[in-house]
């Protein structure tokens, strides 16, 4: 984003920052010590990490000598625009006591040696990529997985971080097959590539660029009209490391997808885009960047992976994911109608281009009404509006300490903002940082701001989304509204109201524990539920069964 620079560079004075005095956390504590070396963009530095954590619900302490973790690190500053902000995001790989990279365990996460340690300087909220991530990994994918804590570098305080992992290919990252040198030809070839859409960010990088012109629009509000060229990343195999038959093998694979979904037969059942696409993944994908309404969606930071062919070649198929990088989505940017609840990321808008593709799957009913009754399904559970509130709300809670000692280091991120949002999502005016869609006074103002713009944002989804759901079989049914549950949130009881005779209930805690199995005798279709009373705070999945099986399912949040 070269035309954000000069006006970043620009509004780097005015930002500030205070010492706070820091001794303990509800949250794990990472300190870093750099021995007297500044952190640069590359090559990475060595230095030493400690982590603090006593584990659940116990104090950690600065002074704690009893350790989570303390070893050797690799560290470098990561992040593009981010680079120019204060509070610094890094990347770094744990390391041996000789220096040799080494998987480890960090605060539960499977071992790895990359890990991100994110910044959330430009996210008052600090959890929109926490939430992002969440809700990819729910929709049955694997997304980066995080923990909240507090860094401290070289003895100053440097505010609330997210531990992340990193995306990368690996047992417990992206799986996908191992490519090694030696795999340039027959079914060895065909699979282990990660891809990225983005723009190009350093002399390292390895790219090409589509045949497919992308979709932009507006006048490009930084100065001049947007290209329609977008660009591909080699991801994985690493720049340095993959062969040219692999290079040309899977841009061929990706020009064939984005011409061949140009193509007036591209919805053929045969021949036509499921043949070369996993179409669970690219619905996922498009439905998660359209309810993030991320300015980033589509364009920047979007990833791909295509797996290895069978024998048979049924496997193999060019996957749309994981989602990265969404601090700059859920209302939270001032470009790109980021702040327009109306918009639609897959349209394009002022910056970089959005690959034709996602415009043109919308043109094929089938795709269109998939879409939308996987999107009603989402609704049901991990996109209702409790769901979505009931996250925000604990997250909330568990940052309420630390965001004040966060938001007194860096004391510009929390005021009344100078300048105009420019409408789409009223109440909220725009501040001073570029990025800013609106500027708060209060983290509780913030948090209740996010749940707002949610709450409009899934509204309009479900009025305006593409598609037509036709619900027929019972097991489709199951899905959506064949069974009613009120109060939801409940307090002490519900009462379930079903189209067909109730056989039993059963109900689950958030981590898939049995918490009520009830068989339900005589011919009851409406009854009521009192054994929550004694439930803990939390959400709960709900199941129904009839006579025939599985009658619905359901996401309960009890108070």
């Amino acid at each position: 984003m070269k035309y954000f620079f000069l006006h970043l560079l620009l509004l780097s004075s005015a930002f500030s920052f205070a010492q706070v005095n820091f001794t303990s956390s509800n949250l794990p504590i990472i300190t870093l010590e750099t021995n007297g070396q500044a952190i640069a963009d590359d090559p990475k530095i060595t230095a030493t990490m400690k982590i603090i954590y006593n584990g659940p619900g116990k104090r950690n302490q600065i002074s704690d000598t009893q350790l989570h973790y303390k070893g050797s690190i690799g560290i470098e500053l990561r992040g593009n625009s981010s680079q120019s902000f204060d509070q610094k995001q890094y990347g770094f790989e744990t390391r041996d006591a000789v220096g040799n990279n080494l998987d480890t365990s960090l605060l539960g996460m499977p071992k790895e040696k990359d890990w991100v340690l994110y910044a959330p300087w430009n996210d008052i909220s600090m959890i929109r990529n926490v939430l992002g991530y969440h809700l990819w990994n729910k929709m049955d994918h694997w997304g980066p997985r995080t923990r909240m804590v507090e860094v401290v570098l070289n003895g100053n305080y440097q505010g609330v971080y997210v531990l992340t992992e990193s995306i990368k290919r690996g047992d417990n990252r992206v799986q996908t097959a191992s490519l090694k040198a030696k795999d340039i030809s027959g079914i060895d070839l065909t699979g282990g590539y990660i891809m990225k859409i983005d723009a190009k960010n350093s002399d390292e990088d390895k790219t090409f660029n589509s045949t497919v012109p992308g979709v932009v629009s507006g006048s490009g509000g930084f100065g001049g009209t947007p290209s329609t060229t977008v660009t591909w990343l080699y991801h994985y195999p690493e720049p340095k490391n993959i062969q040219p038959a692999q290079e040309e093998y899977i841009r061929k694979y990706i020009d064939t997808v984005e011409t061949l979904i140009q193509s007036p037969n591209f919805n053929d059942p045969v021949n036509g885009y499921e043949k070369y696409i996993s179409l669970q993944s690219f619905l996922d994908y498009l439905i998660h960047t359209e309810v993030s309404l991320n300015s980033d969606g589509l364009k920047r930071s979007a990833f791909f992976y295509k797996e290895k062919m069978d024998k048979d070649g049924s496997k193999g198929k060019l996957k749309a994911g994981p989602v990265w990088d969404l601090n700059l989505a859920y209302g939270n940017c001032n470009f790109c109608k980021g702040n327009q609840v109306t918009a639609w990321v897959h349209k394009g808008c002022e910056t970089l281009p959005v690959p034709a593709m996602w415009g043109r799957l919308l043109q094929d009913p089938k795709f269109a009404n998939e879409l939308k009754c996987r999107y009603m399904e989402l609704r049901q559970g991990i996109l209702s509006d409790a769901y979505i509130h009931s996250f925000i709300n604990a997250y909330a809670d568990t940052l309420n300490e630390a965001q004040a000692r966060h938001f007194s280091k860096w004391t510009k991120l929390l005021q009344t903002g100078s300048g105009s949002g420019g409408g789409g999502f009223p109440g909220f005016p725009g501040g001073d940082l570029w990025f800013s869609a609106y500027r708060v006074s209060s983290y509780a103002a913030e948090i209740d701001t996010l749940k707002k713009w949610f709450t409009a944002r899934l509204k309009f989804l479900d009025n305006n989304l593409p598609g037509t759901c036709v619900i027929t079989s019972t097991a489709q049914k199951s899905q959506f509204n064949n069974f009613q549950v009120l109060p939801n949130p409940a307090d002490d009881v519900l009462v379930i109201e079903a189209e067909e005779k109730i056989n039993s209930v059963q109900l689950y805690s958030s981590i898939g524990q049995l918490i009520i199995d009830k068989p339900i005798t005589g011919n009851e279709r409406r009854l009521t539920l009192s054994e929550i009373e004694g439930c803990s705070p939390g959400i709960y999945s709900l199941i129904i069964y009839g006579n025939d099986g599985k009658i619905g399912k359901k996401l309960i949040l009890i108070k």
